[in-house]
């Protein structure tokens, strides 16, 4: 059968992913170390909601096999894939089910830990919007879902390994360079500059939100008013 070289992820999804992967590898890290790096983790956290911004706005804007619509896992494609009727580039719908578990758990721990504290020295740059006693809940909810995200990036790991030793798929190399050989699939189209712009800014505007930058800090204490003895 004969093979073409097709273009299947653009320049921003492979930039996306590849910071991803070290962002969470570095918020997994930073939070189970503490102490000293829970200031680390909680800037790594701001990243990881503008990061997932610009994953939501470049799937609706981004090109071909980046897009939600392209590879959205409804039951008749898992189906039609489990039975073998069904090829597709880019994510398979199981692979799909996986990149859309992922983002959804990174959207609520980043959120969740916007507001969450560590009950010692850290707390979240919303925590003051959110206060005490919804903090501690979803502080918690943040530390249970933890190891949630852990075991799903191990899966997303494994599953690659899968691809490359018994189907001979390397599914690394295509998101390094972009290019794949493909029987009778077609290049993606599509997410040219005015996309990235408008998923840049939408990412930017999240980490700013999220940072509490625009958050009015408190007065300062009146000053304590010392005796004229």
């Amino acid at each position: 059968m004969n093979h073409q070289r097709i273009r299947i992820w653009d320049l921003p999804t492979r930039l996306f992913h590849w910071t991803l992967v070290i962002s969470v590898i570095a918020a997994i890290v930073t939070g189970k170390a503490g102490g000293n790096l829970m200031d680390w983790h909680g800037r790594i956290g701001i990243l990881i909601v503008g990061l997932v911004a610009f994953r939501i706005v470049w799937g609706l804007l981004g090109s071909t096999y980046a897009r939600f619509a392209q590879f959205l896992p409804t039951p008749a494609k898992i189906n039609a894939y489990l039975r073998g009727e069904l090829h597709t580039e880019g994510h398979n719908p199981l692979g799909a089910l996986s990149v859309f578990a992922l983002l959804a758990i990174l959207l609520v721990q980043s959120v969740s830990g916007l507001v969450s504290n560590d009950d010692i020295s850290f707390y979240g740059p919303l925590y003051d919007i959110a206060g005490r006693e919804l903090s501690n809940k979803l502080t918690g909810i943040h530390h249970q879902l933890s190891n949630v995200l852990i075991a799903l990036v191990a899966l997303h790991v494994v599953a690659v390994l899968f691809y490359v030793v018994h189907k001979k798929q390397d599914l690394v190399k295509p998101m390094i360079t972009g290019w794949k050989e493909s029987a009778k699939g077609e290049s993606a189209r599509g997410g040219g500059i005015v996309a990235v712009l408008v998923a840049l800014v939408v990412a930017g505007a999240a980490v700013y939100g999220a940072s509490g930058a625009w958050i009015t800090p408190p007065p300062p204490p009146p000053p304590v008013e010392t005796p004229n003895w």
